[in-house]
């Protein structure tokens, strides 16, 4: 599957801070044979894959759509439509398809376990899709 992750707030907060069990998870999910992206409303986001050591694991960037979800995300060039969404804004989610997590706000929170969750959701969904 092509799973798409926000950036900011569900993936870094303010201060470019990465969530627990980012990298885990991303790892996890390449392992399966799923692709990792990253969009952001605000451009590109090399600089977090970079900054975080998460390029191994990362297959591209893209700029998301906020509006007109399906007519902007073809305008953006991004190439085809994410099989499942992760973000802290339900918009996109709604559009697309995917989970909802909870905004990360790290105040030096090591205990952040959503990461977690959103592993099990995007499990759930492909066991389903599957027929399994």
């Amino acid at each position: 599957m092509n799973i798409f992750f926000d950036v900011d707030y569900t993936l870094v907060d303010w201060d470019g801070s990465l969530r627990p069990h980012v990298r885990e998870t991303f790892q996890r999910l390449v392992d399966e044979g799923h692709s990792v992206f990253l969009w952001s409303g605000v451009g590109l986001r090399w600089e977090v894959v970079e900054r975080h050591g998460l390029r191994d694991l990362v297959s591209d960037c893209f700029v998301k759509p906020l509006q007109n979800h399906e007519e902007e995300r073809k305008r953006l060039g991004v190439p085809f439509r994410p099989d499942f969404v992760i973000d802290d804004h339900s918009e996109v989610v709604t559009a697309f398809g995917g989970y909802v997590i909870r905004p990360y706000y790290s105040y030096g929170n090591p205990n952040d376990t959503e990461m977690l969750r959103v592993y099990d959701a995007i499990a759930r969904f492909h066991a389903h899709r599957n027929g399994a």
